[in-house]
């Protein structure tokens, strides 16, 4: 007998992974069946090949476990889903999409109702972790029910789904169906007729249902019709009723059979207009101008469609006519083509009407009341508000009177000149009003207004402003330095155009920078035009300029350069007042010294001036003028040079005057001394006339000539240079003393008028011997 055992063989070495990552060498084991005989006794020390045959049941059991912790079977397939395209396949998805590792996929249908099965073809099936599947003609059948389970298989293991159960009349979808037309009925308002084409691939038998989908063409909104059709007509119509009038619609359609969830595509969209009809209305505004001085009152009248108009609604004109509250007999009606016409009305209260036509009929009246210019408006609104929500601008109010339902919103952009153009829009039953940010430019400021609207009445407006973009200012301040002082000056700029500003002016900020300095800045709110600058210093250059700042940012203005003064106009007036505050004093002092002394005063300022009548140089003669000299010489040496020098006179009649009195003798002399003792003898017997009136006119006889030697004597008497000068001034001004000009009639010597007597020049006849020596 023979007895089988387990011989371990080294076939080859492996590496397993463990839960820490590291590599464990394994040994493949094979197990090797061994025949030995029965009778054979193994020796009394097995403990060695027991110990040994432990070890290798401990190996294979390892070996078991890390197999077993290493095998990761295909997820099972999920969310089976079989569609059935008519006439076409039958195909199923499911999940997972895509697996850890490579994956195949079997999937077997059963059909006839249970009698048949088979397995996806092996160039449908999905190989490579693909997860579709689909069966071809002519296995499928219609109607049907099928039976459909996914296995998946990967190298560790095979694992299946859940058998679903599919009728193919529910999971069948077919084509979409063709639109070829979208036209109005004749004189039916407000519909339009839509024809297609039933799908070819669909069942003959089946009933259809449809989804018709439609929507104006500026629309984002979609609005959709539901309906069957039991026919089995190749061409079907359906009409589309309650549209707008005159409107342009998108059409698209989809069908599915009755009892199949699954719809088609949708048709290609088709685009059909409604039939034209009478206009629909007009929304109706105005806008007030203030009165002029006869009472009379620009106002502006403005309309448009209603809302809710067709889109394509064309008027051919508008009649208007308006007249005085109570007094409809003064109606007066106008024509215009214009959605805008401006009335001058007085000052009463007004009402306007307003409505339009074209070839089918006239709109509804639109009626509007202008109040008087003194009617006083209700006030109901308390606060308002405009914030950007995504791609909106909301504006929301809070009213005060619960009755008001129906506000008008007015808006128009805020720019430098009037506004030419303004919009408008009626709410109701709210009190918020959104716009669409592309409607508005951005970087433009607007203008929005609130009216509360009381039936016929209209109240006080509230408005705000708003931007639903800003952005940087397009220019910088306009900016100027004045009122420069020493350590002052102030700084002023304009505001920067409406057109330019992109945006609300949040603030302004004063960048200056002394001449090599350093910089520094003032920032100021935005209503502030004008900033006091202090602590520069005095005369230093400066250069300065000013941002102009939004949300966005901010942009500088022009630079300006300026100096400060070295001394300011208060330190100047300080020193003017010191100046004349001292002069002033100084004046005080004097007249207070005159008025104590007087005489002195007089004195000083007015010195006595010698009367020429009182002065005995008349009667000098000869010797006794040069005694005089002389003893006035020797009695003061200081003075004698003084009295040498002849002081210029201003003018040459002064000059003639002491001439005349100061020199007479000198000529008395030069003639006494030419003729002699004879002469002198004459002289003595003729009468000396004397008078006492300063006023009585006299021609002497004066001789132009002066003798060389009574002048060389007259000039060893007088410093040389002076004595030069006499002499000019003396044959200069003797010339010009014609007869005419001493003896004009009248004139008195205004030298000479003071004196109490005068003397007159001795008259005597010449002698021929006397002439000829002269001559």
């Amino acid at each position: 007998m023979f007895m089988r055992t387990t011989v371990f063989d080294l076939l080859d070495t492996t590496k397993c992974s463990g839960f820490l990552g590291s590599s464990i060498t394994l040994l493949t084991v094979i197990s090797v069946p061994v025949v030995l005989p029965r009778d054979l006794k193994f020796s009394p020390q097995p403990a060695c090949i027991d110990l040994g045959m432990m070890w290798a049941h401990a190996l294979w059991t390892l070996l078991l476990l890390c197999k077993f912790s290493l095998a990761v079977l295909p997820a099972k397939p999920e969310n089976i889903s079989c569609v059935f395209y008519y006439e076409e396949n039958f195909t199923c998805t499911w999940s997972p999409e895509k697996e850890a590792s490579y994956t195949w996929y079997k999937v077997k249908r059963t059909y006839s109702y249970g009698y048949k099965s088979d397995i996806c073809p092996s160039d449908n099936s999905t190989r490579g972790n693909h997860t579709l599947c689909s069966f071809l003609p002519p296995t499928i059948t219609n109607p049907d029910n099928y039976t459909i389970q996914v296995e998946a298989q990967n190298a560790d293991g095979i694992i299946k789904s859940d058998i679903t159960h599919w009728s193919l009349d529910a999971i069948t979808k077919i084509e979409p169906p063709e639109i070829f037309s979208v036209k109005p009925v004749l004189g039916v308002k407000r519909m339009v007729q839509i024809k297609w084409i039933r799908p070819v691939l669909a069942p003959v038998s089946s009933t259809l249902k449809y989804t018709l989908r439609f929507k104006t063409v500026n629309s984002a909104y979609w609005m959709e019709v539901n309906f069957t059709k039991e026919d089995i007509d190749r061409d079907e119509t359906y009409n589309l009723t309650g549209l707008q009038a005159f409107t342009e619609y998108v059409i698209a359609l989809r069908c599915a059979t009755k009892e199949s969830m699954f719809w088609s595509g949708w048709s290609q969209e088709k685009m059909g207009t409604t039939e034209e009809e009478a206009p629909h209305g007009l929304d109706l505004w105005r806008v007030l101008r203030p009165a002029t001085v006869d009472g009379r009152r620009l106002v502006q009248l403005m309309w448009k469609k209603a809302s809710g108009a067709p889109v394509l609604e064309k008027a051919l004109g508008y009649n208007i006519w308006y007249f005085p509250e109570n007094s409809t007999n003064l109606t007066k009606t106008l024509n215009t083509t214009n959605e805008k016409l401006e009335l001058y009305l007085g000052g009463k209260t007004y009402w306007v009407c307003v409505v339009s036509y074209n070839s089918l009929g006239e709109s509804p009246v639109a009626t509007l009341r202008i109040p008087a210019i003194d009617e006083k408006s209700f006030q109901c609104i308390e606060a308002m508000q405009a914030c950007l929500t995504q791609d909106q601008l909301v504006v929301e109010w809070r009213s005060s009177a619960p009755e008001v339902d129906t506000w008008m919103v007015e808006w128009f952009p805020d720019l430098d000149s009037e506004p030419s153009t303004f919009s408008w829009e009626s709410v109701s039953q709210a009190t918020n009003w959104t716009i669409k940010q592309d409607e508005l430019k951005p970087f433009w400021c607007y203008n929005i207004s609130v009216y509360p609207v009381l039936q016929d009445r209209v109240g006080k407006p509230f408005s705000i402003q708003a931007y639903v973009r800003e952005g940087i200012p397009s220019a910088g301040p306009v900016t100027q330095a004045d009122n420069i002082g020493v350590k002052t000056v102030t700084i002023t700029w304009k505001e920067i155009p409406k057109s330019q500003r992109n945006g609300f002016i949040t603030n302004y900020t004063i960048f200056y920078q002394a001449e090599d300095g350093k910089e520094f800045s003032k920032t100021v709110n935005s209503n502030i035009l004008q900033y006091d600058l202090e602590s520069l210093t005095r005369k230093t250059s400066y250069s300065l300029q000013v941002m102009a700042s939004t949300s966005a940012g901010g942009i500088n203005g022009t630079t300006i350069n300026f100096k400060t003064l070295s001394i300011s106009i208060l330190e100047i007036f300080l020193i003017t007042s010191l100046v004349g505050g001292g002069l002033l004093i100084l004046i005080i002092l004097s007249v207070a010294y005159g008025l104590k002394k007087p005489n002195r005063l007089k004195h000083l300022c007015w010195p006595d001036v010698p009367n020429p009548a009182e002065s005995s140089i008349a009667t000098w003669r000869g010797d006794d003028f040069k005694d005089k000299i002389n003893l006035k010489e020797s009695d003061d040496p200081v003075n004698m040079e003084e009295d040498r020098v002849l002081k210029p006179y201003s003018s040459p009649r002064d000059l003639i005057d002491k001439l005349v009195v100061n020199f007479e003798n000198f000529l008395e002399d030069v003639s006494t001394e030419e003729l002699g003792k004879g002469q002198e003898n004459i002289l003595r017997e003729e009468k000396n006339e004397y008078v006492t009136s300063p006023y009585r006119p006299y021609c002497p006889p004066i001789s132009t000539e002066i003798p060389q030697r009574k002048s060389q004597q007259l000039c060893s008497r007088i410093p040389e240079g002076i004595c030069l000068e006499t002499t000019e001034q003396l044959l200069s001004s003797v010339p010009n003393l014609g007869p005419d000009r001493i003896c004009e009639e009248g004139e008195p010597n205004p030298y000479l008028k003071n004196s109490v007597t005068t003397r007159e020049f001795l008259t005597s006849e010449k002698r021929p011997e006397q002439t000829k020596r002269e001559v």
